[in-house]
């Protein structure tokens, strides 16, 4: 009735080299949108994280706006107010504050 031989013939036949081209695209389009955007702004954080220093206006991950008044070595005295001084971790600053424009 059906010769087998020729029914396997007309199958398309998938080489190894495109499914490991697919895999390798995938893997390059999550590195360059998820990985690598990831570690820049990991490394722009400790670089500010290491940079800070007396005097600098900053915010924390709580909203709390201070001025740095005292450093350790991983926290941070910050003055949010007239006599009142918190102490909070480094890593709770999530950054400087946004140069305010009076006029």
């Amino acid at each position: 009735m059906f010769d087998i031989n020729l029914l396997a013939a007309d199958a398309p036949t998938v080489g190894l080299a495109q499914p490991i081209i697919m895999i390798g695209s995938i893997v390059a389009i999550f590195y360059f949108l998820l990985f690598r955007p990831a570690q820049q702004r990991q490394k722009k954080t400790a670089q500010m994280l290491a940079a800070l220093k007396n005097g600098d206006k900053v915010v924390t991950t709580g909203g709390i706006y201070g001025t740095i008044v005292g450093l350790e070595d991983d926290a941070i005295q910050l003055r949010i107010a007239d006599q009142v001084k918190v102490k909070v971790q480094k890593s709770a600053v999530l950054g400087l504050q946004p140069e305010s424009k009076e006029s």
